[in-house]
């Protein structure tokens, strides 16, 4: 029987836009109809809270700080290899067949790609949104970016996601017989939120469920994020009471493309109906949690908690809920194990490891401590922020984010799950937060993190930081040679170096 895997995922769906994890209002049948039939993850994490760096991390099994896209418009290094570069390391035979369909954002052009096929991945089916913009007229092109055509309105043929389906439709139907990855990447329902009717049209009354965290005065909370606010700042109770969190167009959207992946599903049921089927977000959106708005420098889980379905007959138990806290750093060790080519040279380059155990056992704890960032939201221009540090360790209960620039932030989720009280200098909760601090000190040092220093240990709250010194750890630079990597040579020798997870202080 071939090794099938099909990977699903929408931009800018959090994890309560989906029924199978609350009730909101929201119509997502197709999505809830897999969860049904597979696996919820309750508490799956993205890397980075920004549409690249997030696919960066999922689509490489590195941090972005590691695999060089730690911003938008930042391409991957020269020696990253994505999932489609590894899977071709591992199968030069090309009996595994990769093909990747929709919005890629790895190429540091601009946001819609330049159309042209990455190696690893079959040109025949790579369609990205260039590829898109180019089918259509100057005027639909123009037409395509505004919400405002959702008003004309539109058909769904006209659409990216739906153009996406067709094409991820006819690779199940021509090469259901073989060994595959498939990676179905929608732009939708990130803005502008095209959709025909009747999804144009569901939500004209619709408001979204406040959660208490909508009225958090951020009081306690970094500088960045109360600039972030803006003017929501100054909104006494009342203005907030009075709020209604609106997006006919975005949540239309989000029930459109959930149809579009009913597509996509029915026909894998048709074709492959033994595969691996994975669906997730890159990141989720604020809708006025906390006063802000869509995602930035913040790890709130409201941008930073996001769907993760799996579905795998035979395999992956029907209908159950992994409690864990799991992260995207897992997906891409996860596939290759997959297919049986994670090997001990991979594992030791890649920073994330397989869930495949707690895929079929979902009692298993993949991790104790999952990890995120944030660096900056967009390197070519500074209209989010610019640069804001952030490195963030969570436990599945506490969440430690060390802002750099700004004021640190602790949280117990069990007793406060919207996040509107700042423990970091709470005497009862010191112990977690130095566990979790600790924990942050030595991934800063293990993934050779380039923004590491001194400034990551010494906050005002850690009594027992060790002294600034202007070595610091002293960890070299260079971690296990990926393939085709050339080793380092030793300063001092210059000889090939010997071992990798060392310190020279």
């Amino acid at each position: 029987m071939p090794t099938q895997i099909v990977l699903l995922m929408t931009d800018t769906t959090r994890r309560d836009m989906l029924n199978c994890y609350a009730d909101t209002g929201l119509q997502s049948p197709h999505l809830d109809r897999l969860a049904a039939q597979g696996m919820r993850f309750d508490r799956a994490y993205t890397c980075q809270p920004v549409c690249g760096p997030a696919r960066a991390a999922l689509f490489t099994g590195q941090w972005p700080h590691t695999n060089g896209s730690w911003a938008n418009n930042i391409p991957l290094a020269a020696i990253t290899r994505h999932l489609g570069q590894r899977i071709k390391d591992a199968n030069p035979n090309k009996n595994i067949h990769t093909a990747y369909i929709g919005k890629w954002h790895l190429d540091a052009s601009d946001y819609f790609g330049t159309g042209k096929c990455p190696d690893g991945w079959d040109p025949q089916y790579w369609y990205d949104m260039r590829n898109y913009l180019e089918e259509l007229s100057p005027e639909d092109r123009t037409r395509s970016r505004k919400m405002s055509t959702n008003r004309d309105p539109i058909t769904a043929d006209f659409t990216f996601s739906h153009r996406c389906s067709n094409r991820a439709i006819d690779f199940l139907q021509k090469h259901k017989n073989e060994d595959f990855l498939l990676i179905v990447s929608y732009d939708e329902p990130h803005g502008p939120c095209l959709c025909p009717p009747p999804y144009c049209d569901m939500y004209q009354n619709y408001a979204f469920p406040k959660s208490p965290n909508v009225w958090d005065t951020l009081a306690d909370k970094p500088e960045h994020q109360r600039a972030w606010a803006g003017e929501k700042l100054n909104h006494d109770k009342a203005a907030r009471d009075a709020l209604q969190i609106t997006g006919r167009d975005f949540f239309g959207c989000q029930s459109f493309v959930d149809s579009e992946i009913g597509r996509v599903i029915d026909a894998i049921d048709r074709n492959t109906p033994d595969a691996m089927v994975i669906y997730t977000s890159d990141h989720g959106a604020a809708l006025e949690s906390h006063r802000l708005t869509d995602k930035g420098p913040a790890m709130y889980d409201e941008i930073t908690r996001i769907p993760l379905i799996v579905r795998w007959p035979g395999k992956t138990p029907a209908n159950t809920l992994c409690p864990h806290a799991v992260s995207h750093i897992d997906v891409t060790p996860t596939i290759l194990d997959a297919f049986g080519i994670l090997t001990e040279q991979t594992q030791k380059v890649l920073e994330g490891k397989s869930m495949l155990p707690t895929f079929r056992y979902p009692a298993i704890k993949p991790n104790d401590v999952i990890f995120m960032e944030f660096g900056r939201y967009e390197i070519d221009h500074d209209s989010r922020a610019g640069l804001v540090p952030i490195r963030c360790a969570f436990d599945g209960r506490h969440k430690l984010s060390i802002n750099l620039l700004s004021t640190d932030e602790l949280y117990d989720l069990d007793s406060d799950p919207y996040e509107m009280t700042n423990l970091i200098a709470s005497p009862a909760h010191a112990a977690a937060r130095n566990r979790l601090h600790d924990a942050i000190l030595h991934w800063l040092n293990a993934t050779r993190d380039p923004f590491r220093g001194p400034a990551w240990e010494r906050r005002p709250w850690r009594n027992d930081a060790r002294p600034y010194t202007y070595s610091y750890t002293g960890y070299r630079r260079q971690r296990h040679p990926d393939i085709g990597e050339q080793l380092q040579l030793d300063y001092a020798t210059g000889l090939p170096l010997t071992e990798m997870d060392v310190h020279t202080s």
